[in-house]
């Protein structure tokens, strides 16, 4: 019995220790940080440096298009701000990027006021990084990486443009920033505890987990906890942004911080969209366009499987089948995109659709601009699209657009009423196949009544709006006590 209570006594001081020296070491850093900021604060006395987390600001996706005007809007409205953007896109100089969001978002920051730090930590957030575990995998190597960036370059005000809300409470508690955070999509949300509790299969609840019982009740647990540390950590932020109905549901129901949360629409490009003129010839090719990155969330094989229930319903129409072609246009991040990219190629040839399928991959925006020119209808297959950028831009150039009935083209975007709809929602391949097949029959005025409704509907969703709703979450943090 003696040796147990030396065994315990050992134990426990040991774990006084580690948990002395852990709150040692957070001390003595947060300490170093301080020093440093207050040194580079005395080198810019009269600038205020905004730390933006962005690790993937070359991307060229929706979230990028977020960051750009973000950075522009701060720019035009506060003159003493300097700009600092931590990326891991260590392969692309700063000109590369900004040439890049000038080419693919029509947007232009100063460039003597923006700059860069190369973050070298990035693979921690690769989700290959982790096989199992990955959110809570990513969240923790999201932490490493943001004391990468915390190390380099403490800033006064910093903004989480990326989901990465793990590094929150490193800039608020070691650096004393001023924080806020933009969010795209929660990292968990009630939706995806209810797939695993359901036992329904997705690309992030996989089929051996789908059929175990006893692995089901675990990652819920999992996930139940994970939600709790994704709350606490989240309400480190003093301004909370969200970017659209689906979204500020979640995150209220998870934060529950209500008075700091703010919608703010994402900005699309509407005013240049809104004029385009058809050039297509109906006549010659009809064209059903979709834009997206090629990631798995996006579900592309939907699209394909769309287009061949498509083919099935025109089977005594092979003239008007002939016609159609589906333009796949979307960005590749990284090798694993490609390798998605080259097993959509491969199963557009399975299904026998590879003479009515098109891929285009990391197009400038001229040539994005021409594709809308000559496409007929949108699609979007993404479940619970966190908002839709991509379906504002095909509405906003003439497209006829068909989304997923959920998130935010369901909540925000789409109107299915009669009167005044402004698009198609579906859910599997047959609904999307009949929702084209509508459009394909409707008479011209019919399709010019929807066109002209979404045109109109999109004006709330502009660079301008976002600008206006952007700075007056931020404005707070502009507060400085210094």
């Amino acid at each position: 019995m003696e040796l147990l209570y030396k065994l315990i006594y050992f134990i426990a001081l040991g774990f006084v220790l580690a948990v002395f020296l852990f709150f040692l070491v957070l001390y003595t850093l947060r300490k170093w940080i301080l020093r440093k900021k207050t040194k580079m604060r005395k080198g810019n006395p009269h600038y205020v440096n905004v730390g933006i987390f962005h690790p993937y600001c070359n991307a060229g996706g929706g979230g990028e298009r977020v960051l750009w005007c973000a950075v522009r809007a701060l720019q035009e409205k506060y003159d003493n701000v300097k700009i600092i953007i931590y990326t891991g896109d260590g392969d692309a100089s700063p000109n590369t990027i900004l040439n890049k969001a000038k080419n693919v978002f029509n947007v232009s920051v100063d460039e003597d006021d923006t700059s860069f730090i190369y973050l070298k930590k990035r693979h921690w957030v690769e989700p290959q990084m982790y096989p199992y575990f990955t959110i809570l995998g990513q969240s923790i190597g999201s932490m490493i990486l943001g004391l990468e960036a915390l190390c380099k370059f403490p800033p006064d005000v910093y903004l989480d443009t990326m989901g990465y809300a793990f590094t929150l409470p490193l800039f608020r508690f070691l650096a004393q920033c001023k924080t806020g955070c933009y969010i795209h999509y929660p990292t968990i949300s009630t939706d995806m505890l209810r797939r695993v509790q359901c036992r329904v299969y997705a690309h992030n609840n996989q089929n051996y987990v789908v059929k175990n019982p006893f692995l089901t009740w675990l990652k819920l647990m999992y996930y139940k906890t994970f939600a709790k540390l994704y709350a606490y950590v989240g309400c480190c932020a003093q301004t909370i942004m969200v970017n659209s109905t689906w979204t500020e549901n979640h995150i209220i129901n998870l934060f529950e911080a209500t008075f700091k949360t703010h919608r703010v629409y994402p900005p699309c490009e509407v005013n240049h969209l809104k004029k385009l003129q058809y050039t297509g010839n109906d006549n010659e090719k009809i064209v059903i366009m979709s834009l997206g990155q090629f990631r798995p969330e996006k579900d592309h094989p939907l699209q394909l499987q769309a287009m061949y229930e498509l083919r099935t319903l025109l089977v005594k129409d092979e003239e008007l089948w002939s016609k159609l072609k589906l333009v796949i246009v979307g960005s590749c991040r990284n090798q694993e995109d490609y390798v998605r990219l080259k097993n959509m190629q491969d199963l557009s040839k399975h299904l026998s659709l590879e003479n009515s399928v098109e891929f285009k991959v990391n197009i400038s925006y001229q040539e994005l601009i021409q594709n809308f020119q000559t496409a007929k209808i949108g699609l979007h297959t993404m479940w619970n699209e966190h908002f839709g950028i991509n379906v504002v831009e095909l509405m906003a150039a003439g497209l006829i657009t068909v989304a997923n009935r959920s998130g935010g083209p369901l909540m925000d975007i789409i109107e299915t009423s009669e009167g005044c709809q402004t698009g198609f929602l579906a859910v599997d391949a047959f609904e999307y196949a009949n929702c084209i097949l509508t459009i394909l029959y409707n008479t011209k005025e019919q399709n010019d009544s929807i066109r002209n409704a979404a045109r109109s509907s999109v004006d709330r969703f502009s660079e301008k709006e976002f600008e206006i709703n952007f700075l007056r979450a931020v404005g707070p943090l502009f507060k400085l006590d210094c």
